[in-house]
């Protein structure tokens, strides 16, 4: 290795490190919801179905973020960026626990939302531009480790000090000290860390083709489908199974929360080993395992056939989902061709935080009109339904050049 190619290598390995330190900031906050809500509800007095407000405020943020965030990064470039998005979800997180009302947390979602979008969407298409399939599931895996740390600790807050209020207070702090990081590194993203970068960013912006015809491609709308009831069931799991099981199910607190972590504790996990296997099995073999395995821990979610069922379940489905979303982002291409994938990239992403939103919230009224053991019936309809369009999206097909 020569004298130049050593710092390349260093500074590559750097943004890499960065970009799985954003996606670890990027998961804190919705562990943090799951095991917060039954305190918050009954802090302000609310009705199961009240969650669904939360969730389209941070959706509307979301999606608003997401849709410019290529003007945002090219104006405050990528590090900017994600020192700009760390700032408002710490000042959103850290304004929960100050506003006396639940439609005030309601609102600042919004700003937690913009946040979240702007990271997601810039990172999943930096990630895509430079760096393979593998490392694209360790970029999500990272989500998994903020994602696993946020139920930790909100349980170590209501357990040891009796408050939701402390949790989102430690997360707030960490998004605050994340943005200074990428402050201080702002270089080192306007330079790439790598020569091939600006090539391969050039290849992906070489599609110019018009939206109108993207959307007239049948196969794009079930794509997006796809990732709007894939996002829902996952944040579904997420935000819902810490109520099941201690509401519904009759499991302690502190079990429960930890428990919940194991969700995504084993979604981490899941996409680790994906990051490594994606090479020897193919990312289609592992999302098509994915789907169908995720299908069978909701069938044993729904069923509760013993004591340890529904723990088993828990850790099952977050196991088997880990590496459908980063890999559903990197096959794009031959799902839809390399002409649409630019565009379908981008309203795919969009149509996760839609789906993020619509799904959990369909399911707290669902549980809220009949009760919580609705839930996993429900995800098992969106389960079978989304291993139904995998499958179809999926089949070889010809792409016009």
């Amino acid at each position: 290795m020569t004298a130049i190619t050593k710092p390349l290598q260093r500074s590559k390995i750097g943004l890499i490190v960065l970009a799985y330190i954003a996606f670890i900031s990027l998961g804190m906050p919705d562990g943090l919801f799951g095991v917060a809500w039954p305190s918050i509800r009954e802090n302000f007095d609310l009705r199961l179905d009240s969650v669904g407000a939360f969730f389209f405020a941070g959706t509307t943020g979301y999606m608003l973020s997401s849709f410019f965030s290529g003007k945002v990064m090219a104006r405050l470039g990528v590090g900017g960026t994600l020192a700009a998005s760390c700032v408002l979800t710490a000042s959103a997180l850290l304004g929960y626990t100050l506003v006396p009302s639940w439609w005030m947390m309601v609102a600042l979602a919004i700003a937690s939302g913009l946040g979240a979008g702007a990271i997601d969407a810039g990172l999943n298409t930096y990630v895509a531009s430079h760096f393979g399939e593998g490392l694209m599931q360790w970029l999500h895996a990272s989500f998994g480790v903020g994602v696993t740390l946020g139920p930790i600790i909100m349980t170590a807050g209501l357990t040891m000090f009796h408050t939701w209020r402390l949790g989102y207070q430690v997360v707030g702090i960490a998004q605050l000290l994340l943005a200074t990081s990428f402050l201080l590194t702002m270089r080192m993203w306007q330079n790439g860390g790598t020569p091939h970068a600006p090539e391969q960013e050039r290849h992906l912006m070489d599609y110019r083709t018009p939206f109108r015809e993207t959307l007239r491609q049948p196969a794009v709308w079930l794509n997006l489908l796809l990732f709007l009831l894939y996002t829902g069931a996952e944040m579904s799991f997420g935000s819902w199974t810490y109520s099941l099981l201690t509401l519904s199910r009759n499991v302690p607190v502190g079990v429960a929360g930890l428990w919940a972590g194991s969700y995504w504790a084993m979604f981490t996990v899941g996409r680790i080993l994906a990051g490594l296997l994606t090479r020897r099995f193919g990312i289609a073999n592992l999302l098509k395992a994915g789907f169908l395995v995720a299908l069978g821990g909701s069938v044993l979610l729904w069923w509760n056939p013993f004591p340890l069922a529904s723990i088993i379940a828990v850790s099952v489905i977050g196991f088997a989902i880990a590496p459908i979303f980063p890999g559903l982002v990197s096959g794009t291409s031959a799902r839809v061709g390399e002409r649409h994938a630019a565009n379908t990239i981008g309203m795919q992403i969009a149509a996760a935080g839609l789906g993020g939103a619509v799904v959990p919230s369909l399911a707290g009224v669902l549980a809220q009109n009949f009760s919580l053991e609705a839930i996993p019936v429900y995800l098992v309809g969106v389960f079978l339904v989304l291993t139904v369009i995998y499958l179809a999206t999926s089949r070889p097909r010809q792409f016009a050049a």
